[in-house]
C-alpha cells in the first residue's frame, strides 16, 4: 500500500511537542489504515480523544504515528524507547489538525469540485495499478468513493486554512535577512583554509618502519611523485590517487574538503603557502609517511558574503515564522476547544 506523507520528521515534531509548540506538518492525507499489513498493530477502532464532540480512534492515532515515524511500517512497529514521544507528538498533531478542520468548516470554506477531482487523480497515480488503488479503497474506506472524497476534502480544507493563517504570513523581507546576517557574524566567519587533493604513501597500521623499509617507502613515493607531476588536471591527479594512494581520501579521488590551516601539519602548511592553484607539491614527509598535494584553492580568513547565504537565511527565517504562527494558531484554537482524552 502507498501512503501520502507530509512530515518534517520525528525529531522536529518531538521538539515541538516538548516545547508545547506544533511543528511544521502539512495534513496527513491518505496514510493507509495501520491494520493493513500490520498484524501486530494493537488497534481496534477504540476512541482515544474527543475534540469538540468529534471522536478520534486509535486507528487515527496510529496513522499519525506512522506519518511521524514511517519506518515503523517496515519494522513491525515503533521502537519501544521512541514510542512515548512519538505517540505524544501524534496526539498533539491529530488534535491540531482536527481543530484546524473544524475552524475551516466554521468559516464556511469550500473546495472547488475541480480541485477535488484533480487531487484524487493525482493520488491515484501514486499507485502502480488500478487493482492496487481499488484494494486500498476497499481496505481503508470500505470501497466507498464518497468516504475517500470526504477525506480528501478534509485534507484540502486543512491545507487551505493553514495557507491563510500561516503560509501567507511567512514572507521574508531583505531587511530581516540582513539583520540576521549581521547578528550571526561569528557563525559566518571562516578561518584561513586550503582545498586540495592528496596521494599518500603510508606504513601499515601500528607499524614502525626500520631504515630499510623507510628506504623502500621513499622509493615508492618518488615514483608516485613523477607520475603526479605528469598529471595535467585534477581528474588526472584524482585517478592516480584512486589507484595508488594509501590514504582514505583515495575513494574520493584524493579530494579533501576545505581544511583550516590550524588543523594541518606545519610541513603541509609550508608547502601549500608556496604553491599556486593547480600546482603539485614535492614530497612532503610527516613522520613515517609521505604525501603529495595538488592545491585547488587557498581561501584567506574572512566572512562568508551575504549573497552566498541569503537563500539559507531566508529559509531559516521563514521556518521560524511558520513554527511561531502554527504555535499561535494552535493556542488560539485550543482556547475555546473542549478536548477529552478517553
Amino acid at each position: 500500500m502507498r501512503s501520502k506523507l507530509f512530515m518534517s520528521g520525528f525529531l522536529c515534531l518531538a521538539v515541538g511537542s516538548a516545547t508545547g509548540q506544533v511543528a511544521s506538518h502539512a495534513p496527513t492525507v491518505f496514510t493507509p489504515a495501520p491494520s493493513v499489513g500490520q498484524p501486530s498493530a494493537a488497534v481496534s477502532g477504540k476512541p482515544v480523544v474527543r475534540i469538540n464532540g468529534t471522536v478520534m480512534t486509535d486507528i487515527d492515532l496510529l496513522r499519525e504515528e506512522y506519518a511521524i515515524f514511517p519506518y515503523g511500517r517496515q519494522h513491525s512497529g515503533i521502537p519501544k524507547d521512541l514510542e512515548p514521544g512519538v505517540r505524544a507528538g501524534a496526539m498533539k498533531m491529530m488534535i491540531f489538525e482536527e481543530l484546524v478542520y473544524q475552524e475551516a468548516l466554521r468559516r464556511k470554506m469550500t473546495i472547488p469540485a475541480i480541485k477535488l477531482q484533480e487531487s484524487e487523480a493525482a493520488y491515484r497515480k501514486t499507485f502502480s495499478s488500478p487493482d492496487e488503488f481499488n484494494a486500498f479503497l476497499q481496505s481503508d474506506f470500505h470501497g466507498s468513493r464518497s468516504l475517500l472524497d470526504s477525506k480528501i476534502r478534509r485534507s484540502l480544507l486543512i491545507d487551505a486554512l493553514l495557507k491563510v493563517e500561516v503560509e501567507s504570513k511567512c514572507g521574508v523581507s531583505q531587511a530581516e535577512v540582513k539583520a540576521l546576517y549581521d547578528k550571526s557574524q561569528k557563525r559566518f566567519q571562516n578561518p584561513e583554509s586550503f582545498t586540495f587533493q592528496t596521494i599518500s604513501v603510508l606504513p601499515p597500521p601500528r607499524t614502525t618502519l626500520n631504515a630499510e623499509q623507510m628506504k623502500q617507502q621513499l622509493a615508492r613515493a618518488e615514483l608516485l611523485l613523477k607520475k603526479a607531476k605528469a598529471t595535467k588536471t585534477s581528474e588526472d591527479f584524482g585517478l592516480l590517487a584512486e589507484k595508488e594512494s594509501d590514504d582514505d581520501y583515495r575513494v574520493m579521488m584524493g579530494q579533501h574538503k576545505p581544511e583550516p590551516r590550524a588543523e594541518l601539519a606545519p610541513q603541509v602548511v609550508k608547502a601549500l603557502l608556496a604553491m599556486q592553484p593547480g600546482a603539485v607539491s614535492d614530497l612532503i614527509q610527516v613522520g613515517q609517511f609521505y604525501t603529495i598535494i595538488r592545491l585547488e584553492k587557498h581561501s584567506p580568513a574572512g566572512m562568508t558574503k551575504l549573497e552566498d547565504v541569503r537563500a539559507q537565511l531566508e529559509k531559516e527565517i521563514k521556518e521560524d515564522k511558520r513554527n511561531n504562527l502554527r504555535r499561535d494558531l494552535d493556542a488560539k484554537l485550543m482556547q475555546s476547544a473542549k478536548i477529552d482524552q478517553l
